[in-house]
Protein backbone atom coordinates (compact mmCIF):
# COMPACT_ATOMS: atom_id res chain seq x y z
CA UNK A 1 0.00 0.00 0.00
CA UNK A 2 1.04 3.49 -0.98
CA UNK A 3 1.54 6.30 1.33
CA UNK A 4 1.05 9.73 1.46
CA UNK A 5 4.53 10.24 2.28
CA UNK A 6 6.00 7.96 -0.61
CA UNK A 7 3.63 9.35 -2.69
CA UNK A 8 5.25 12.85 -1.64
CA UNK A 9 8.65 11.82 -1.98
CA UNK A 10 7.38 10.22 -5.41
CA UNK A 11 6.29 13.74 -7.23
CA UNK A 12 10.01 15.09 -6.33
CA UNK A 13 12.84 14.85 -8.70
CA UNK A 14 14.47 11.17 -8.91
CA UNK A 15 16.07 8.56 -11.39
CA UNK A 16 12.95 7.73 -12.54
CA UNK A 17 11.63 10.77 -14.58
CA UNK A 18 15.14 12.25 -14.39
CA UNK A 19 17.28 11.33 -18.01
CA UNK A 20 21.06 11.85 -17.95
CA UNK A 21 22.98 11.63 -20.77
CA UNK A 22 26.41 11.90 -21.84
CA UNK A 23 27.39 12.86 -25.19
CA UNK A 24 30.51 11.41 -27.13
CA UNK A 25 32.21 15.09 -26.53
CA UNK A 26 31.87 15.80 -23.19
CA UNK A 27 28.65 17.13 -23.18
CA UNK A 28 26.10 15.94 -19.65
CA UNK A 29 22.55 16.65 -20.47
CA UNK A 30 19.60 16.18 -17.30
CA UNK A 31 16.18 16.95 -18.58
CA UNK A 32 12.38 16.37 -16.55
CA UNK A 33 9.23 16.68 -18.48
CA UNK A 34 6.55 19.14 -17.19
CA UNK A 35 3.45 19.77 -19.27
CA UNK A 36 1.68 22.05 -17.00
CA UNK A 37 2.93 24.75 -18.85
CA UNK A 38 3.83 24.96 -22.75
CA UNK A 39 7.59 26.10 -21.34
CA UNK A 40 11.15 25.12 -20.99
CA UNK A 41 13.79 26.29 -18.54
CA UNK A 42 17.37 25.62 -19.96
CA UNK A 43 20.02 26.00 -17.38
CA UNK A 44 23.74 24.78 -17.65
CA UNK A 45 27.53 26.02 -16.95
CA UNK A 46 31.31 24.90 -19.11
CA UNK A 47 33.78 24.22 -16.70
CA UNK A 48 35.98 27.72 -17.16
CA UNK A 49 36.16 30.82 -14.68
CA UNK A 50 38.25 33.02 -12.98
CA UNK A 51 40.48 30.57 -12.07
CA UNK A 52 42.36 31.07 -15.46
CA UNK A 53 42.39 34.36 -15.03
CA UNK A 54 45.98 35.92 -14.23
CA UNK A 55 46.21 38.32 -11.84
CA UNK A 56 47.11 41.20 -14.16
CA UNK A 57 43.89 40.40 -16.48
CA UNK A 58 41.80 39.58 -13.52
CA UNK A 59 37.75 39.68 -14.77
CA UNK A 60 39.00 38.38 -18.38
CA UNK A 61 36.60 35.19 -17.84
CA UNK A 62 33.84 37.37 -16.28
CA UNK A 63 34.30 39.75 -19.04
CA UNK A 64 34.68 36.66 -21.95
CA UNK A 65 31.06 35.59 -20.62
CA UNK A 66 29.46 39.24 -20.95
CA UNK A 67 30.78 39.49 -23.93
CA UNK A 68 29.55 36.47 -25.91
CA UNK A 69 25.84 38.04 -26.35
CA UNK A 70 27.81 41.43 -28.28
CA UNK A 71 27.81 39.54 -31.52
CA UNK A 72 28.66 36.71 -33.70
CA UNK A 73 30.02 35.38 -37.11
CA UNK A 74 26.37 35.40 -38.70
CA UNK A 75 24.11 37.98 -36.51
CA UNK A 76 25.42 41.52 -34.48
CA UNK A 77 23.94 42.54 -30.76
CA UNK A 78 20.86 43.83 -32.37
CA UNK A 79 19.92 40.41 -34.27
CA UNK A 80 20.67 38.18 -31.73
CA UNK A 81 18.28 40.03 -29.42
CA UNK A 82 15.83 40.87 -31.59
CA UNK A 83 15.57 37.14 -32.54
CA UNK A 84 15.24 36.07 -29.10
CA UNK A 85 12.68 39.05 -28.25
CA UNK A 86 10.54 37.97 -31.47
CA UNK A 87 9.65 34.87 -29.81
CA UNK A 88 9.33 35.75 -26.31
CA UNK A 89 12.54 33.89 -25.23
CA UNK A 90 15.83 34.83 -23.16
CA UNK A 91 19.02 33.91 -23.12
CA UNK A 92 22.37 34.49 -20.97
CA UNK A 93 25.97 33.93 -19.42
CA UNK A 94 27.91 35.21 -17.09
CA UNK A 95 30.87 33.40 -15.16
CA UNK A 96 32.43 32.32 -11.90
CA UNK A 97 35.34 30.90 -9.73
CA UNK A 98 34.55 27.46 -11.77
CA UNK A 99 32.28 27.94 -13.65
CA UNK A 100 30.34 30.08 -16.93
CA UNK A 101 27.03 29.18 -16.31
CA UNK A 102 24.19 29.83 -19.34
CA UNK A 103 20.42 30.76 -19.18
CA UNK A 104 17.60 30.99 -20.57
CA UNK A 105 13.90 30.66 -21.09
CA UNK A 106 11.07 30.15 -24.60
CA UNK A 107 8.26 28.33 -25.46
CA UNK A 108 8.48 24.50 -26.02
CA UNK A 109 7.99 25.16 -29.86
CA UNK A 110 11.11 27.52 -29.61
CA UNK A 111 13.50 25.23 -27.91
CA UNK A 112 15.64 24.40 -31.05
CA UNK A 113 16.09 28.12 -31.85
CA UNK A 114 17.27 28.76 -28.49
CA UNK A 115 20.03 25.83 -28.77
CA UNK A 116 20.72 26.97 -32.40
CA UNK A 117 21.55 30.11 -30.86
CA UNK A 118 23.52 28.91 -28.08
CA UNK A 119 25.88 27.15 -29.87
CA UNK A 120 26.30 29.69 -32.38
CA UNK A 121 27.24 32.42 -29.50
CA UNK A 122 29.31 29.17 -28.32
CA UNK A 123 31.02 28.07 -31.18
CA UNK A 124 31.30 32.02 -33.11
CA UNK A 125 31.62 34.93 -31.14
CA UNK A 126 32.44 37.76 -33.05
CA UNK A 127 33.83 39.94 -29.86
CA UNK A 128 32.81 43.20 -31.79
CA UNK A 129 35.53 46.34 -30.81
CA UNK A 130 32.70 48.65 -30.56
CA UNK A 131 30.62 46.31 -28.31
CA UNK A 132 33.50 45.19 -26.24
CA UNK A 133 34.01 48.58 -25.39
CA UNK A 134 31.19 49.77 -24.47
CA UNK A 135 30.79 46.77 -22.28
CA UNK A 136 33.84 47.61 -20.63
CA UNK A 137 32.80 50.71 -20.07
CA UNK A 138 29.52 49.67 -17.93
CA UNK A 139 31.82 46.76 -16.25
CA UNK A 140 33.65 49.72 -14.62
CA UNK A 141 31.12 51.73 -14.09
CA UNK A 142 30.02 48.25 -11.96
CA UNK A 143 32.94 48.62 -10.36
CA UNK A 144 33.32 52.42 -9.64
CA UNK A 145 29.90 51.64 -8.15
CA UNK A 146 31.10 48.51 -5.75
CA UNK A 147 33.81 50.36 -4.28
CA UNK A 148 31.22 53.08 -3.03
CA UNK A 149 28.71 50.41 -1.60
CA UNK A 150 29.50 49.44 1.85
CA UNK A 151 27.67 45.97 1.74
CA UNK A 152 30.19 45.10 -1.39
CA UNK A 153 33.37 46.43 0.45
CA UNK A 154 32.70 44.63 3.56
CA UNK A 155 31.84 41.63 1.54
CA UNK A 156 34.69 41.89 -0.18
CA UNK A 157 37.22 42.93 2.06
CA UNK A 158 36.21 40.13 4.21
CA UNK A 159 37.12 37.29 1.25
CA UNK A 160 40.39 38.64 1.04
CA UNK A 161 40.97 37.67 4.55
CA UNK A 162 39.58 34.51 5.09
CA UNK A 163 40.93 33.54 1.79
CA UNK A 164 44.09 35.20 2.04
CA UNK A 165 46.68 33.38 -1.07
CA UNK A 166 43.48 31.20 -1.84
CA UNK A 167 42.10 31.59 -5.52
CA UNK A 168 38.73 32.78 -3.35
CA UNK A 169 40.28 35.96 -2.13
CA UNK A 170 40.11 37.41 -5.32
CA UNK A 171 36.59 39.01 -6.89
CA UNK A 172 35.54 37.17 -10.29
CA UNK A 173 34.79 40.84 -11.98
CA UNK A 174 38.11 42.21 -11.35
CA UNK A 175 39.14 45.41 -10.75
CA UNK A 176 39.43 48.76 -12.45
CA UNK A 177 43.19 48.53 -13.23
CA UNK A 178 43.07 44.96 -14.56
CA UNK A 179 39.66 45.21 -16.64
CA UNK A 180 41.60 48.33 -18.15
CA UNK A 181 44.15 45.69 -19.27
CA UNK A 182 41.74 43.01 -21.02
CA UNK A 183 41.71 43.51 -24.95
CA UNK A 184 39.94 41.92 -27.14
CA UNK A 185 42.54 40.10 -28.76
CA UNK A 186 42.56 38.78 -25.24
CA UNK A 187 38.63 37.86 -24.95
CA UNK A 188 39.10 35.82 -28.30
CA UNK A 189 42.29 33.98 -26.74
CA UNK A 190 40.63 33.27 -23.63
CA UNK A 191 37.79 31.76 -25.80
CA UNK A 192 39.57 29.52 -28.23
CA UNK A 193 41.63 27.76 -25.55
CA UNK A 194 39.43 27.71 -22.13
CA UNK A 195 35.60 27.28 -23.85
CA UNK A 196 35.07 23.24 -25.07
CA UNK A 197 32.50 20.80 -24.05
CA UNK A 198 34.70 18.79 -21.83
CA UNK A 199 32.58 19.08 -18.20
CA UNK A 200 29.92 21.17 -19.94
CA UNK A 201 26.49 20.46 -18.04
CA UNK A 202 22.86 21.49 -20.08
CA UNK A 203 19.71 21.11 -17.96
CA UNK A 204 15.74 21.16 -19.91
CA UNK A 205 13.08 21.40 -17.56
CA UNK A 206 9.46 22.14 -19.49
CA UNK A 207 7.00 20.53 -21.84
CA UNK A 208 9.63 18.52 -23.87
CA UNK A 209 10.11 14.63 -23.72
CA UNK A 210 13.44 13.39 -22.96
CA UNK A 211 14.22 12.00 -26.66
CA UNK A 212 13.30 15.72 -28.05
CA UNK A 213 15.86 17.08 -25.28
CA UNK A 214 18.79 14.42 -26.21
CA UNK A 215 18.26 14.63 -30.45
CA UNK A 216 18.64 18.67 -29.28
CA UNK A 217 21.11 18.89 -27.56
CA UNK A 218 22.98 16.30 -29.90
CA UNK A 219 22.11 18.31 -32.91
CA UNK A 220 23.09 21.60 -32.30
CA UNK A 221 25.94 21.01 -29.74
CA UNK A 222 27.50 17.45 -30.17
CA UNK A 223 29.82 18.17 -32.64
CA UNK A 224 31.22 20.63 -30.46
CA UNK A 225 35.31 19.77 -29.59
CA UNK A 226 38.03 21.40 -28.33
CA UNK A 227 41.08 19.67 -27.64
CA UNK A 228 42.84 22.14 -26.23
CA UNK A 229 40.51 22.43 -23.33
CA UNK A 230 42.48 22.77 -20.15
CA UNK A 231 41.25 20.92 -16.56
CA UNK A 232 40.47 23.65 -13.84
CA UNK A 233 43.82 23.58 -11.66
CA UNK A 234 43.81 22.19 -8.43
CA UNK A 235 42.75 24.21 -5.84
CA UNK A 236 45.52 24.80 -2.77
CA UNK A 237 44.80 24.02 0.73
CA UNK A 238 43.27 26.86 2.34
CA UNK A 239 44.80 26.82 5.89
CA UNK A 240 41.96 27.73 8.61
CA UNK A 241 42.00 31.45 10.27
CA UNK A 242 44.50 30.84 13.49
CA UNK A 243 44.00 34.27 15.23
CA UNK A 244 41.29 36.95 14.84
CA UNK A 245 41.66 39.43 11.84
CA UNK A 246 40.21 42.68 11.07
CA UNK A 247 39.66 45.51 8.85
CA UNK A 248 38.04 48.64 7.96
CA UNK A 249 37.11 50.16 4.57
CA UNK A 250 36.54 53.81 4.97
CA UNK A 251 34.36 55.39 2.44
CA UNK A 252 33.83 59.01 3.17
CA UNK A 253 29.96 60.41 2.69
CA UNK A 254 28.30 57.33 4.26
CA UNK A 255 26.42 57.38 7.09
CA UNK A 256 25.24 53.33 7.10
CA UNK A 257 28.40 51.01 7.97
CA UNK A 258 28.28 47.59 6.81
CA UNK A 259 29.52 44.55 8.60
CA UNK A 260 30.74 40.71 7.58
CA UNK A 261 32.60 38.64 10.71
CA UNK A 262 33.06 34.75 10.21
CA UNK A 263 35.20 32.05 8.99
CA UNK A 264 36.41 29.30 6.76
CA UNK A 265 33.04 26.55 6.28
CA UNK A 266 32.50 23.67 4.68
CA UNK A 267 32.34 22.52 1.05
CA UNK A 268 29.45 21.14 -0.51
CA UNK A 269 30.44 17.29 0.13
CA UNK A 270 31.78 17.31 3.66
CA UNK A 271 30.34 15.13 5.84
CA UNK A 272 28.68 17.79 8.11
CA UNK A 273 27.35 20.22 5.77
CA UNK A 274 23.51 18.94 6.82
CA UNK A 275 24.60 19.50 10.34
CA UNK A 276 25.81 23.07 9.72
CA UNK A 277 23.16 24.23 7.27
CA UNK A 278 20.62 23.41 9.95
CA UNK A 279 22.62 25.22 12.62
CA UNK A 280 23.57 28.45 10.13
CA UNK A 281 19.50 27.87 10.16
CA UNK A 282 19.24 28.26 13.70
CA UNK A 283 22.04 30.87 14.31
CA UNK A 284 20.77 33.44 11.76
CA UNK A 285 18.09 32.47 8.81
CA UNK A 286 14.84 31.02 10.80
CA UNK A 287 11.90 33.54 11.37
CA UNK A 288 13.44 37.08 12.32
CA UNK A 289 16.96 35.66 11.47
CA UNK A 290 17.43 33.69 13.90
CA UNK A 291 19.51 34.35 17.28
CA UNK A 292 21.58 36.79 15.94
CA UNK A 293 18.77 38.25 14.53
CA UNK A 294 17.10 38.08 17.53
CA UNK A 295 19.90 39.31 19.73
CA UNK A 296 21.59 42.14 17.75
CA UNK A 297 18.38 43.49 15.98
CA UNK A 298 15.00 42.73 17.97
CA UNK A 299 15.95 42.95 21.85
CA UNK A 300 19.18 45.21 21.14
CA UNK A 301 18.09 47.78 18.10
CA UNK A 302 21.86 48.03 17.28
CA UNK A 303 21.24 46.76 13.18
CA UNK A 304 18.89 47.97 10.36
CA UNK A 305 19.34 43.79 9.60
CA UNK A 306 21.19 40.44 10.95
CA UNK A 307 21.81 37.48 9.73
CA UNK A 308 23.91 34.59 8.97
CA UNK A 309 24.76 32.72 5.80
CA UNK A 310 26.70 29.02 4.75
CA UNK A 311 28.09 29.94 1.61
CA UNK A 312 29.30 26.28 0.28
CA UNK A 313 30.66 25.16 -2.93
CA UNK A 314 33.65 22.82 -4.73
CA UNK A 315 35.83 24.26 -2.75
CA UNK A 316 35.76 25.56 1.12
CA UNK A 317 33.14 27.43 1.94
CA UNK A 318 32.22 30.80 4.67
CA UNK A 319 30.28 30.73 7.23
CA UNK A 320 29.41 34.68 7.75
CA UNK A 321 27.23 36.84 9.85
CA UNK A 322 26.28 40.08 8.44
CA UNK A 323 24.72 43.94 9.48
CA UNK A 324 23.91 46.52 8.67
CA UNK A 325 24.51 49.04 11.25
CA UNK A 326 24.61 52.32 12.63
CA UNK A 327 28.40 53.05 12.96
CA UNK A 328 28.30 54.19 16.12
CA UNK A 329 27.60 50.63 16.93
CA UNK A 330 29.58 48.85 15.27
CA UNK A 331 31.86 47.54 18.47
CA UNK A 332 28.81 46.55 20.48
CA UNK A 333 27.25 44.87 17.31
CA UNK A 334 30.71 42.67 17.37
CA UNK A 335 30.58 42.10 20.97
CA UNK A 336 27.36 40.87 20.60
CA UNK A 337 27.71 38.57 17.80
CA UNK A 338 31.01 36.97 19.38
CA UNK A 339 28.48 36.32 22.27
CA UNK A 340 26.26 34.25 20.55
CA UNK A 341 28.97 32.42 18.65
CA UNK A 342 30.51 31.37 21.99
CA UNK A 343 27.02 30.04 23.01
CA UNK A 344 26.43 28.35 20.03
CA UNK A 345 29.84 26.63 20.39
CA UNK A 346 29.29 25.65 23.91
CA UNK A 347 25.51 24.47 24.28
CA UNK A 348 23.49 22.11 22.46
CA UNK A 349 20.53 23.84 20.17
CA UNK A 350 17.36 23.67 22.13
CA UNK A 351 14.86 20.65 20.71
CA UNK A 352 12.84 22.66 19.60
CA UNK A 353 15.01 24.96 17.38
CA UNK A 354 16.56 21.33 15.62
CA UNK A 355 12.46 20.50 15.03
CA UNK A 356 11.15 23.78 13.74
CA UNK A 357 14.01 24.07 11.19
CA UNK A 358 14.20 20.39 10.14
CA UNK A 359 10.61 21.26 9.12
CA UNK A 360 11.45 24.42 7.34
CA UNK A 361 13.52 22.64 5.36
CA UNK A 362 11.51 19.69 4.42
CA UNK A 363 8.53 22.18 4.01
CA UNK A 364 9.99 24.41 1.87
CA UNK A 365 11.60 21.86 -0.64
CA UNK A 366 8.53 21.09 -2.54
CA UNK A 367 8.04 24.62 -3.06
CA UNK A 368 11.25 25.33 -4.27
CA UNK A 369 10.34 22.49 -7.23
CA UNK A 370 7.16 23.79 -8.10
CA UNK A 371 8.50 26.11 -11.49
CA UNK A 372 10.97 25.26 -14.35
CA UNK A 373 13.60 27.06 -12.78
CA UNK A 374 13.69 25.51 -9.47
CA UNK A 375 13.48 22.09 -10.94
CA UNK A 376 16.16 23.25 -13.27
CA UNK A 377 18.40 24.68 -10.46
CA UNK A 378 17.80 21.46 -8.46
CA UNK A 379 19.08 19.28 -11.45
CA UNK A 380 22.30 21.17 -11.89
CA UNK A 381 22.99 20.89 -7.89
CA UNK A 382 22.68 17.35 -8.19
CA UNK A 383 25.30 17.21 -11.28
CA UNK A 384 27.67 19.98 -10.31
CA UNK A 385 27.84 18.39 -6.33
CA UNK A 386 27.30 14.34 -7.46
CA UNK A 387 24.53 14.35 -5.20
CA UNK A 388 22.90 11.69 -7.37
CA UNK A 389 19.45 11.68 -8.93
CA UNK A 390 17.69 10.18 -6.03
CA UNK A 391 18.96 12.68 -3.60
CA UNK A 392 16.05 14.77 -3.20
CA UNK A 393 13.97 11.61 -2.62
CA UNK A 394 15.71 10.41 0.52
CA UNK A 395 16.33 14.59 1.57
CA UNK A 396 13.92 14.55 4.03
CA UNK A 397 15.67 11.29 5.81
CA UNK A 398 18.80 13.18 5.87
CA UNK A 399 17.05 16.24 7.48
CA UNK A 400 15.32 14.35 10.23
CA UNK A 401 18.51 12.37 10.90
CA UNK A 402 20.25 15.17 12.20
CA UNK A 403 20.90 15.61 15.88
CA UNK A 404 21.60 18.60 18.40
CA UNK A 405 25.06 17.09 18.61
CA UNK A 406 26.03 17.03 15.03
CA UNK A 407 25.06 20.26 15.04
CA UNK A 408 27.13 21.29 17.82
CA UNK A 409 30.42 19.92 16.46
CA UNK A 410 30.05 21.07 13.19
CA UNK A 411 29.56 24.80 15.15
CA UNK A 412 33.09 23.72 16.81
CA UNK A 413 34.72 22.91 13.54
CA UNK A 414 34.06 26.06 11.53
CA UNK A 415 33.41 28.70 14.86
CA UNK A 416 35.91 30.23 17.09
CA UNK A 417 34.63 33.78 18.71
CA UNK A 418 38.78 34.33 18.92
CA UNK A 419 39.50 33.35 15.05
CA UNK A 420 37.05 35.35 12.71
CA UNK A 421 37.34 37.68 9.86
CA UNK A 422 36.13 40.80 10.60
CA UNK A 423 35.32 43.30 7.98
CA UNK A 424 33.54 46.28 7.70
CA UNK A 425 32.99 49.53 5.57
CA UNK A 426 31.65 52.57 5.89
CA UNK A 427 32.50 55.90 7.83
CA UNK A 428 35.91 56.66 9.15
CA UNK A 429 36.21 54.94 12.42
Amino acid sequence: MTTLNQVRKNSLPGADDITRVQLTNGITILTRSNYNSPSVVISGYLSTGSLFDPNEKLGLAFFTSLALMTGTARRNFQQIFDNLESVGASLGFTSGVHTTGFGGRALAEDLPMVLELTAEVLYHPGFPVDQVERLRAQILTGLAIRAQDTEEMASLTFDQMVYAGHPYSRPEDGYVETVREISPDDLIAFHQLHYGPRHMVIVIVGAVTATQVVDEVSRTLGEWHNPAQPDAPELPFLEPLSVEKRQHIAIPGKSQTDLVMGSNGPTRHAPDFVAASLGNNILGQFGMFGRIGDVVRERSGLAYYAFTSLNSGVGPGTWEVSAGINPTNLEKTIALVKGEISRFVTELVNPEELSDSQANYIGRLPLSLESNGGVANALINLERFKLGLDYYRGYSDLVKQVTREQILLAAQHYLNPERLAIASAGPAI
